[in-house]
């Protein structure tokens, strides 16, 4: 395996330890949120449509108060430390769901369905995030051009593993224990995140003109400032602004193309087996799709293309999805558009974004960046479930909301190259005079 990494993906010998550990992190991560997606999904549309559009506005407001926590806590504790009490915080969330399952079974309702749905999106954007925070946080940027793609497959194995091990296991131990198992898979990413920070050092910008410079001590400092430092640079950074734009674009359209898909599946009927069968299946053709563009094309493109230009394939994508999607208006195109819409955003677009991260300094990277992934990122999706309402109401159908898409997309695409060209600015200016 070594030797396919150096020679096939250009991942030099002293750095296949850390990118393996980081392939598995990701690849448990993801098992963990997978095995529980399908089951999500079910559970929220049990009050209809309009219901998970206010689920929505929870998620968002829920990710707002739960901001400065995390904030707090990257100020106060060394690296290792936060990152542990994310996923441990998670992995205990998940055992008390299951003895709330098991102990009082008639407990569980629409209700208690809402709680896991809101509770289940803030887990999948922290323990994403995090992850994410810790590779722009030990990899260099020349690096993650190199193989940000080729983490991300450890991932995309977790998502088509963890659907199989749920159907696998759902039958002869129940659903419930499902929750146990992705707990524990939760606690091997941990363990994985240690050994990586441990022989990985963090990759700091210091210096008088912010020179990018490898710090092991800088692992055992607290990072300080305050808890609400994300959001202050985010307002305060044209270059964090503008990701934050981007990352907004991104959540209204998948959510554009997520109550689409919802309201297909609704027209087939409302038994919840079936609606959770369907689920798995697109989750499943959509993972291995996104597998073939990981493997074969994605870990060259911002190499040979650029940053900005890898960016701009997703709006590209979303351009002409839209676009075929309302000529046609089938369950077949949706599939299509939105394997492809997945495919594109987890292994090109999600590996391309996090290198922009890779030129900010190390709070930014964790304050500014969960600030970004997770509020306003829900924020996008508030927004794009209420403008996908609206355009419903007005019933005109994928019509209308492709005449809300397509022009977005051109504008998002546009951000995309001037994102990329600021991210080339800001590391010539990071290197040693």
């Amino acid at each position: 395996m070594a030797i396919t990494l150096q020679r096939v993906f250009n991942v030099r010998r002293a750095e296949v330890l850390p990118v393996v550990l980081a392939m598995l992190f990701f690849f448990c991560v993801l098992t963990a949120l997978m095995m529980l997606r399908p089951a999500r999904e079910a559970l929220g549309m049990r009050g209809g449509l309009d219901t998970v559009r206010w689920l929505f506005v929870g998620t968002a407001l829920v990710t707002l108060l739960v901001n400065p926590i995390f904030g707090l806590l990257v100020s106060r504790f060394r690296r290792i430390v936060f990152i542990s009490f994310t996923y441990l915080f998670f992995a205990f969330s998940l055992v008390v769901f299951y003895l709330l399952i098991a102990l009082s079974p008639e407990a569980i309702g629409v209700i208690s369905g809402q709680v896991f749905y809101v509770w289940f999106s803030v887990f999948n954007l922290f323990s994403s995030m995090v992850f994410w925070a810790l590779m722009s946080d030990r990899f260099s940027l020349e690096q993650s051009k190199r193989f940000f793609a080729l983490i991300a497959v450890g991932g995309t194995l977790g998502a088509i593993f963890g659907p199989w091990l749920a159907t696998m296991l759902a039958t002869p131990f129940g659903t419930p224990a499902l929750l146990l198992v992705s707990s524990g898979f939760l606690m091997l990413a941990l363990c994985a995140a240690g050994v990586l920070v441990h022989i990985q050092p963090a990759q700091t910008i210091s210096g008088k003109n912010g020179c990018a410079a490898v710090q092991p001590a800088a692992d055992e400092r607290v990072m300080g400032g305050g808890a609400w430092d994300g959001i202050k640079a985010v307002c305060q950074s044209r270059y964090l602004a503008g990701i934050a734009a981007y990352v907004i674009i991104l959540a209204i359209m998948a959510t554009f193309l997520y109550f689409t898909r919802l309201q297909m599946v609704a027209a087939l009927g409302d038994e919840m087996d079936s609606r959770t069968t369907l689920f798995a299946q697109i989750d499943l053709i959509t993972q291995i799709a996104t597998l073939v563009i990981q493997v074969l094309v994605s870990g060259h493109l911002m190499k040979r293309l650029g940053v900005h230009i890898t960016l701009a394939l997703l709006p590209v994508t979303v351009l002409f999805g839209f676009i075929g999607l309302a000529a046609v208006g089938s369950l077949a195109a949706l599939i299509v558009f939105e394997s492809a819409f997945r495919a594109v955003q987890r292994a090109v677009m999600r590996p391309a974004r996090e290198t922009l991260f890779t030129v900010l300094s190390s709070e930014d990277k964790y304050k500014a960046k969960a600030f970004v992934d997770t509020f306003i990122y829900r924020a996008g999706d508030v927004a794009g479930a209420q403008l996908e309402g609206a355009l419903g109401r007005l019933g005109m159908g994928l019509a209308a909301v492709a005449s809300v898409a397509v022009p977005l997309a051109i504008v998002w695409a546009g951000l995309a190259i001037w994102l990329g060209r600021t991210q080339q600015r800001i590391a010539v200016s990071n290197l040693p005079e």
